[in-house]
């Protein structure tokens, strides 16, 4: 376990997203969360989730395959179905399978064109995922950018996705301008599952070299909403009334490796390939790979005297005393 015990218990209460929903079929997928290996396949409708280890002699099942009744163990061809129970042992055709022999299964659900799971929830308890503003409005063209994996700490990546002073720094060849690097003043407000901050400023989110960088003097607002521990929407409102959502969802895999999903939804622009939109925001998260990939520490300091802060830092240093109000260890995942 790369996680400090305690962390590890409270960060399995939350909901995370382990895989992309278009990519699971019947056939077994392997993904991995909070140092837990697991396996996602589906039989029929039905969406199985568990832990990535035949309870015989602990093969990968993400190593087999489905038979159409279940997914088949490489090693000694045990097959499990509908919901993890197992429904053949080859060398004992005859023999009751004892409960011994079904997988340990988790909470799962498909949600924004993610699976997401938890490692403690109850299998039938209401699932909590965090809102993605306007998914659900037929004015909106909904996309899933293809996952990222990233080897830093989920909480770094988070706390980059939110920061306001980088943009100019980071992102000049894609949005952020190198001549604006002032950062007005902005507020930030608790909520139940996080806080929210809207960030008014003249940097605009129209790729670099495009003639349409919007109206003169427009004003661009950025809407955060985070959601602990690791996601947050992002609303960008454009001029015309255009709004564009990205969903920020960083999936600890280990405390040194997070597998980024990015669904996108927007009222504008909805002919266009959705490839080109994959490719510029890929592009973004590539830049940010950069840093976050090599910032010192790796874990997230909680305890604000470990790290200088200024007033464009609001948004993380309220991200990391809501992280530390909820319990977390002062050296978050060290």
């Amino acid at each position: 376990m790369t996680f400090e015990e305690h962390d590890w218990h409270l960060l399995a209460q939350y909901w995370y997203p382990i895989a992309l929903a278009r990519d699971i079929t019947d056939q077994p997928t392997s993904s991995m969360l909070l140092d837990m290996p697991l396996v996602i396949y589906k039989m029929n409708d039905e969406l199985v989730v568990a832990k990535d280890a035949c309870p015989h002699r602990g093969v990968p099942l993400s190593l087999g395959k489905n038979d159409g009744q279940g997914v088949v163990c490489r090693y000694h061809g045990l097959r499990f179905g509908s919901e993890g129970k197992c429904n053949r042992i080859p060398a004992h055709p005859q023999h009751k399978i004892s409960e011994r022999f079904h997988l340990k299964t988790y909470a799962a659900v498909e949600k924004y064109g993610l699976i997401w799971c938890s490692l403690s929830a109850e299998k039938d308890a209401e699932p909590h995922i965090p809102h993605m503003p306007f998914w659900d409005d037929a004015e909106y063209q909904q996309l899933v950018c293809p996952q990222i994996d990233i080897q830093c700490f989920a909480g770094r990546q988070l706390e980059g996705f939110i920061d306001v002073a980088h943009f100019a720094w980071v992102h000049p060849d894609t949005f952020g301008d190198p001549e604006d690097v002032e950062v007005p003043d902005y507020s930030t407000t608790e909520t139940e599952v996080g806080f929210n901050a809207d960030y008014i400023s003249s940097v605009g989110r129209y790729p670099i070299g495009i003639e349409q960088r919007g109206q003169e003097d427009f004003k661009w607002l950025r809407h955060f909403e985070v959601s602990l521990p690791f996601t947050a929407t992002l609303t960008i409102h454009f001029p015309n009334h255009a709004k564009q959502v990205i969903m920020n969802a960083a999936s600890p895999m280990t405390a040194r490796s997070t597998r980024l999903f990015a669904p996108i939804c927007r009222n504008y622009d909805k002919d266009l390939p959705v490839e080109d939109a994959y490719a510029f925001n890929m592009k973004i998260f590539e830049e940010d790979r950069v840093i976050v990939e090599n910032q010192k520490p790796e874990y997230l300091p909680l305890d604000l005297s470990l790290e200088a802060h200024f007033p464009a830092d609001r948004s993380s240093s309220m991200y990391r005393k809501l992280l530390r109000k909820r319990g977390f260890s002062p050296l978050f995942a060290a």
